[in-house]
């Protein structure tokens, strides 16, 4: 997915979101923008950026700025903003999207540590790959294949799964999760508690 493509996808709205959030928790913990930089080895201008709104980050340039703060991708995007009621039901368009790339993670809600879980809906087009670094978090999670296929790697197991099948497993055993099919895979997943 081109950049042009990411940002259309993500939108302006998501991406002030995202700058507010980075912004309240930098300064949360004390530390200037020049700080936050110098520690992750991100580049001042970039984070000045995207607490602007004016850029996208990937979710590995966001994850090695969050380690600094420390805080996790969920609980990034489960900061309150502002006060507001508990919200019930919830629109696609507010749907907080916290990947980019060839993988969208389209996250429900922004209060996923106050519920203690964290309930996403997953596309990954065509080629898409969580990496070859295993990924591990403390949490159990599992999920629903919608459409298309994806490969789960869960510690020495792999297994292709279409739609209707299903996973359920702990976090904390090294995971991937990869599309070899042709066609994008949406799946619905839940970690709890939130950690990822």
């Amino acid at each position: 997915m081109k950049r042009k493509q990411i940002v259309k996808l993500v939108g302006v709205n998501a991406l002030e979101d995202i700058g507010i959030r980075l912004k309240k928790a930098r300064v949360s913990t004390g530390l200037s923008q020049r700080q936050l930089a110098k520690s992750s080895g991100v580049s001042n201008a970039m984070i000045c950026l995207i607490e602007r709104g004016k850029t996208n980050p990937s979710l590995g340039l966001l994850k090695s700025i969050l380690d600094v703060i420390p805080i996790s991708i969920s609980e990034f995007f489960s900061l309150d903003l502002e006060d507001e009621p508990a919200k019930v039901f919830y629109e696609k368009k507010e749907l907080t999207e916290i990947g980019s790339g060839l993988i969208s993670y389209l996250q429900l809600g922004s209060n996923a540590q106050k519920i203690n879980l964290q309930l996403m809906y997953e596309c990954y087009q065509p080629g898409a790959d969580t990496g070859r670094s295993m990924l591990q978090h403390e949490s159990e999670e599992g999920g629903i294949v919608i459409n298309g296929r994806i490969e789960l790697t869960v510690g020495d197991h792999t297994r292709i799964l279409g739609p209707g099948d299903a996973y359920l497993f702990n976090s904390r055993t090294p995971h991937r999760f990869r599309n070899v099919d042709k066609e994008a895979c949406t799946l619905v997943s839940a970690c709890t508690p939130p950690s990822f």
